[in-house]
């Protein structure tokens, strides 16, 4: 009876609330996440250079979280399946696997960190400084992949107040950090560097100290033997999903960038209102993220539970919910256009920009809600070919090809990047159709 305390399970009960209760934690998280970002940019922006080196730490950080998401899943399917003997042994095995990863990351790029902000193009007047910054936030990498490991592994037992409870603590202490070395010690970029790494360990520890602490309660038993010896058949699970889900993140993510390095180049208003518009469609992704993560674990245990009538429950609940959010956020967008640009900004060119861009922001609105069910589906069931055919149609075809589409050939300039942008953000819903009809998401990983 105790592991019910800390798990949940989301093969009975009511669909709607149980949903709501696991996404709510998540979303909370995204949000401070957001406002630790913004607080820890005012604090120590003018420390840390370039963001070149941004850029290389969000991009092994895909890998974590793309492994980590599988991981999940697996742990979901596992205990929907009742396969609690499997769940110590598969834990151990993910964690020493990503600490592995972590390690010969951070050894590769602290060889080559020179050359990667070389050809990041660092300024050579800060970069001595971004050098600094570097070798700390790289050494690091492996509380990041720890923490995200961490997190996972409770989101797939569904527990997702206590990954919140963490990583509140860690936004905290990086904060008063970032105040203590860098404003009031003066250790510039390495202050904040070293900042992150220690609230980064703090959050991984506690969080891997709670685990063990209460692994019984969370329903697992884990011994020395489950990280030291390799089962062939679980980490093979999950290799064929993890590594689809970390191309499909970094895919994503970099065409996205080529986005909006078009987008800015069209002038000073359109590249001023390009950082409005990402703010205000992040509003939208922090829901669909929170549903589509809760969704993920929701449906991964009723598969391995056998319950498909249930799954499907899941997916329309989503759906209806994440539909209902998008119409409430075109309604108000469509309806206090110059309010909302306003909190932002007061400049007439940058204002006109955003008006001819409010049918872009509906379609982001809806494509952000369909992506909830469908990502769900997609990563809940682990079929490894569906995140492929996201990463490679989501992430390169559909998303440059229709921003290079509308927005050259068919000359509408930078509201056709925008445009191509949203058409793509489709992309999962319609292989999640085509993988519900289907029928493979009923198989097992």
């Amino acid at each position: 009876m105790a592991n019910k305390k800390l798990t949940q399970d989301f093969t009975k009960g009511n669909v709607s609330r149980q949903l709501i209760d696991f996404a709510l934690p998540l979303y909370a998280s995204n949000i401070l996440q957001i406002v630790y970002n913004l607080v820890d940019m005012i604090i120590v922006g003018q420390s840390l250079g370039k963001i070149g080196l941004c850029d290389v730490a969000n991009f092994l950080t895909f890998v974590s979280m793309g492994f980590s998401g599988a991981g999940q899943v697996i742990i979901a399917q596992l205990l929907g399946a009742k396969q609690r003997e499997q769940l110590g042994r598969f834990i151990g095995n993910m964690i020493t696997f990503l600490l592995i990863c972590s390690i010969a990351f951070s050894s590769i790029c602290l060889i080559l960190r020179e050359p990667i902000l070389k050809i990041m193009n660092t300024p050579p007047e800060s970069f001595e400084e971004a050098l600094a910054y570097a070798t700390v936030t790289i050494s690091g990498l492996i509380f990041i992949y720890g923490y995200n490991t961490m997190s996972a592994i409770l989101r797939g037992l569904g527990d997702s107040k206590h990954p919140f409870i963490f990583i509140s603590i860690s936004a905290t202490l990086n904060i008063i950090l970032d105040v203590l070395l860098v404003i009031v010690l003066n250790f510039g970029a390495s202050g904040a560097a070293l900042a992150t790494v220690i609230a980064q360990a703090v959050s991984f520890s506690t969080c891997a100290i709670f685990i063990y602490l209460r692994r019984e309660q969370l329903g697992f038993n884990l011994t020395i033997k489950d990280f030291l010896t390799a089962d062939r058949e679980l980490l093979g699970r999950l290799l064929k999903l993890g590594l689809p889900m970390a191309i499909k993140s970094a895919s994503i993510h970099m065409s996205k960038l080529f986005v909006n390095s078009w987008i800015n180049s069209y002038g000073v208003a359109v590249s001023a209102f390009a950082g409005i518009a990402n703010k205000i469609n992040s509003v939208a992704n922090l829901m669909s993220n929170s549903l589509n993560t809760a969704g993920a674990s929701m449906v991964g245990q009723n598969i391995g539970a056998e319950q498909y009538d249930r799954v499907t429950k899941i997916i329309k609940v989503i759906f209806k919910i994440s539909m209902s959010i998008a119409a409430i956020l075109s309604v108000v967008m469509l309806t206090f256009p110059e309010k909302i640009y306003s909190a932002f900004t007061e400049d007439a060119a940058v204002l006109q920009v955003g008006m001819e861009y409010l049918p872009i922001a509906v379609l982001i609105f809806f494509g952000s809600a369909c992506r909830s069910p469908a990502n769900a589906l997609i990563n809940g069931c682990g079929n490894y070919l569906a995140n492929f055919m996201t990463a490679l149609f989501d992430g390169i075809i559909l998303r440059i090809g229709f921003s290079v589409l509308f927005g050259i050939y068919l000359e509408m300039n930078y509201l056709g990047f925008w445009l191509g942008d949203a058409l793509a953000g489709f992309t999962p819903l319609v292989i999640g159709i085509i993988l519900y009809i289907s029928g493979r998401w009923k198989t097992k990983l």
